[in-house]
């Protein structure tokens, strides 16, 4: 990985790391903020149109109650039927007083109750008003919100009593009076409808009502553009509380008898504190997103910077033991890079050593393996037994003598020392030479070689380590050995060394390649397989193919594969 690319990694981690939980945190404010205030709104209004409806029931059990009282009673009723019979003009205003003073009773003894008044429809007029009335009295004009047999409910409308200028309920019950047409009209108090019913009676508030008959006709509106009177609701479901229509929003609550009082607002006037919220939320989402970039910038400054001075030391660790960073001005992170960089130098310092004596150790142990050999004495010594084999007529035994000279000082020259392709293939020549006189039986080895490749460099002792193994590997009477050195295109050497002899198993195979040195069984001189693996590594790395392919019965073929210059 490069440090351009671990950079960006680490910045995007930092940053990342740091912003998910402001934005984590926005959003869920957003969505519950949303769902609060959602909630919060439409419970509010739904709740006040409930404490409405409730306290307009009231009102109206009160006005109910008041008319069943005024309606059936005894007295009252009494008084009227007597003042009808008598003929004395004294005796009746005597009578229409004692009425008048009963209704102011009721009237003074119930706040919610306004004008009341006593109806003929056949005459279309009225008697014994508790208050002054204002205009022409005319109940067939008033919107009717719901009529019984005995009892009509008259929705908002403008009070016909002179002392009040507001929007009213009232109600028309017949009179339990024998042989007349009366009929009881009760409104509904100044105070009894003081924050409902009408924009006049209502201060700080923009919702808008209906009043819905059983049948959810529109019996009174606020709004006649939107629902105008006479038609239909939208919604009739008893069920369905509240919902949008066109650019409003309703809330719908249902009396016990059926009729409905609907409130209604401006959608736009209903998310304008919604809205409010909403800014104040993106607001904050912004301080946070400025809080959470400054964040990470003080995690780039202090963590990120100071770590990737590390990662450059660390790298630099295996390649150099020079100081490739400055610095980062943080006492605790600089201490800890100058305890890593005195750490590095002692690890060179001991990398060095470790070197210095190893290097040293293996130059000893050639040497003490040449003073053990003592190569000077041993070919001195065969070259005196090859002039005895000379003078006896020893043809075989001087043939013998200096093949294993000529294959002593090839194999004993100066260690590391590398060769060419024609001096490996002679001393290979003389080590089958030795071999065929040492062996019980006949075996053929033939090698051919590229002409480019004879003056080619080499390490030296590098063939007959695999024609070895071949011999000890299962060739026998009439056996067969190939070795090819070709050239495979420009760039690579191939070595061949195929036999037809028993075969290995796979397991064998791997024991060539993979054993310990300790553990390899010397044959012939003692270097094996490991050899010429270990030797390719040290001067080709992993440039060097070294394969083993092996057939029981069939023979094997070893092959290697160097890079050329």
């Amino acid at each position: 990985m490069s440090q351009v690319t671990f950079k960006n990694r680490i910045i995007f981690l930092f940053l990342f790391s740091s912003l998910i939980p402001f934005i984590f945190l926005g959003l869920i404010s957003f969505y519950t903020i949303n769902s609060i205030l959602s909630n919060k709104v439409e419970h509010t209004l739904q709740s006040k149109l409930e404490q409405d409806l409730s306290n307009l029931e009231n009102i109206l059990n009160n006005v109910n109650h008041v008319s069943q009282q005024l309606a059936f009673g005894v007295g009252t009723n009494k008084l009227i039927e007597e003042m009808n019979n008598a003929h004395e003009p004294f005796e009746r205003i005597q009578l229409v007083n004692e009425i008048k003073d009963e209704l102011n009773v009721i009237s003074f003894s119930n706040p919610n109750i306004g004008l009341m008044l006593y109806y003929y429809p056949e005459t279309s007029s009225y008697k014994f008003e508790n208050f002054g009335i204002r205009g022409e009295f005319r109940p067939e004009q008033l919107p009717i919100m719901e009529k019984y047999s005995d009892i009509t409910y008259f929705g908002p409308h403008k009070s016909y009593s002179s002392s009040i200028n507001q929007y009213v309920f009232s109600t028309l019950r017949k009179v339990n009076i024998l042989d007349q047409d009366v009929y009881l009209y009760i409104e509904t108090g100044r105070s009894a409808l003081e924050n409902l019913f009408a924009p006049l009676n209502r201060k700080n508030d923009s919702r808008r009502l209906l009043i819905l008959d059983n049948n959810g006709s529109v019996a009174f509106s606020e709004n006649q553009q939107a629902f105008a009177e006479g038609s239909l609701f939208p919604s009739n479901h008893s069920t369905t509380k509240s919902g949008t229509y066109g650019a409003y929003f309703w809330n719908k609550a249902t009396s016990n008898q059926g009729w409905s009082i609907v409130s209604f607002i401006p959608v736009n006037e209903l998310n304008a504190e919604r809205n409010q919220w909403f800014l104040q939320i993106i607001m904050f989402f912004f301080v946070f997103l400025i809080v959470a970039v400054l964040f990470a910038w003080l995690l780039l400054k202090m963590v990120y910077i100071p770590l990737n001075k590390f990662n450059n030391e660390i790298s630099s660790l295996i390649k150099t033991n020079a100081e490739h960073t400055a610095l980062t001005k943080i006492p605790e992170f600089d201490y800890l890079l100058y305890q890593f960089r005195s750490m590095k130098r002692k690890i060179w310092n001991l990398y060095e050593e470790i070197e210095h004596k190893e290097k040293k150790r293996a130059d000893l142990e050639v040497e003490k393996l040449l003073y053990q050999i003592n190569p000077h004495f041993l070919m001195n010594t065969l070259d005196t037994v090859h002039w005895l084999a000379v003078f006896s007529g020893q043809e075989k035994i001087n043939k013998l003598v200096l093949s294993l000279n000529k294959l002593l000082s090839y194999n004993l020259g100066k260690m590391g020392e590398a060769t060419m392709i024609r001096k490996e293939v002679e001393s290979l020549n003389d080590y089958v030479q030795l071999q065929q006189i040492r062996y019980d039986f006949q075996f053929n080895v033939n090698i051919e070689v590229d002409d480019n490749t004879l003056n080619m460099p080499i390490p030296r002792f590098i063939l007959q380590p695999l024609v070895e193994n071949a011999l000890y590997h299962g060739v026998s009477d009439a056996g067969y050995i190939y070795v090819e050195i070709k050239l495979r295109g420009d760039q690579e050497l191939e070595i061949t060394v195929q036999d037809n002899g028993a075969g290995m198993r796979k397991e064998e195979i791997n024991r060539l390649l993979l054993e310990d040195e300790s553990n390899s069984k010397k044959v012939g001189m003692g270097i094996g397989v490991k050899y010429v693996k270990r030797i390719l590594e040290a001067n080709y790395g992993d440039q060097a193919k070294l394969e083993i392919k092996s057939e029981l019965g069939k023979g094997t073929i070893v092959s290697l594969r160097i890079p050329v210059g």
